[in-house]
């Protein structure tokens, strides 16, 4: 089977087709295709299948198996792929996720290849049992938890994903792998969740790191960034236009005051292709 191994900002993936992968059951081959000492290695497959409701459709399986609504980054390089590909051929389109439908928007380059994507992320849902999260009514902002014996303010919010983010003086000191997991199992999260530390730098800079549910520390998380960036707006930290700072560079999120939709624009990037032999 051929693939593409593909990454935004190092959250990687990789690819392949499947037009009859629709209902397929992809969990063990993500896990063994994922595994980077004896697979290929990666945060995630993202799987190419056809749509009734859009022009295509992504499934993107973590690398602990479980099907995962939507990745901001992962849906950056989905469309880089399938226009370099020519499975589609307009700037524009619609590409169906667990998450509903996503519109990527193309910039291409002079060789003919996109360079930058742009995708309407849709609305941020604040209330708690639409994130999921156990509690009374209401938008969760600035809300403590005891997580370790110590209390953090926190703020969550779906992104296609549930998402939730704590502020902190120097992101850098934050030990990912010892508190990551304990957020994403907190109790109150019924389905888990995204765990985003935040440092402010100014008003529309920020710095993240991010563990991800189902598939742990990663070097950039696209409905992550968007989901901070909302956060911070809430906050009061920043305005609606904020640059989210990651380990290998930069995205830009617009949380639009008109529609209410988050703008995500960022690269993709192919790092090798290959074959998979079966086993």
């Amino acid at each position: 089977m051929k693939f593409v191994k593909m990454h935004g900002l190092g959250n990687d993936f990789v690819f392949f087709e499947d037009k009859q992968g629709v209902n397929t059951d992809f969990s063990e081959l993500a896990v063994k295709m994922c595994d980077r000492h004896t697979g290929i290695g990666a945060d995630g497959i993202i799987v190419i299948v056809p749509s009734e409701k859009a022009d295509v459709r992504m499934r993107i399986i973590n690398a602990d198996g479980s099907e995962a609504e939507m990745c901001g980054n992962g849906i950056r390089c989905f469309a880089k792929y399938v226009y370099d590909n020519g499975i589609i051929t307009k700037s524009e389109f619609a590409v169906e996720t667990l998450a509903g439908i996503m519109k990527p928007k193309v910039t291409v380059g002079k060789d003919g290849k996109v360079s930058l994507v742009t995708i309407n992320m849709g609305k941020p849902f604040m209330e708690r049992a639409q994130i999921p999260m156990a509690g009374p009514a209401g938008p969760v902002v600035d809300e403590p938890v005891e997580i370790d014996g110590k209390t953090y303010k926190i703020t969550s919010l779906l992104m296609g994903v549930p998402h939730t983010m704590t502020y902190v003086r120097d992101v850098d000191a934050v030990d990912l792998h010892h508190l990551g997991p304990q957020f994403e199992t907190y109790k109150a999260f019924p389905r888990k969740t995204n765990m985003n530390f935040i440092q402010v730098l100014d008003n529309h800079t920020i710095k993240v790191h991010t563990w991800e549910r189902g598939a742990g520390a990663t070097l950039a998380c696209g409905t992550g960034s968007c989901a901070c960036a909302v956060g911070s707006y809430l906050n009061g930290f920043t305005g609606r236009s904020v640059d989210v700072q990651l380990y290998l560079g930069t995205l830009h999120i617009e949380y639009d005051e008109k529609d209410g939709n988050v703008y995500m624009t960022g690269p993709a990037a192919v790092t090798f292709t290959g074959e998979w032999l079966a086993d």
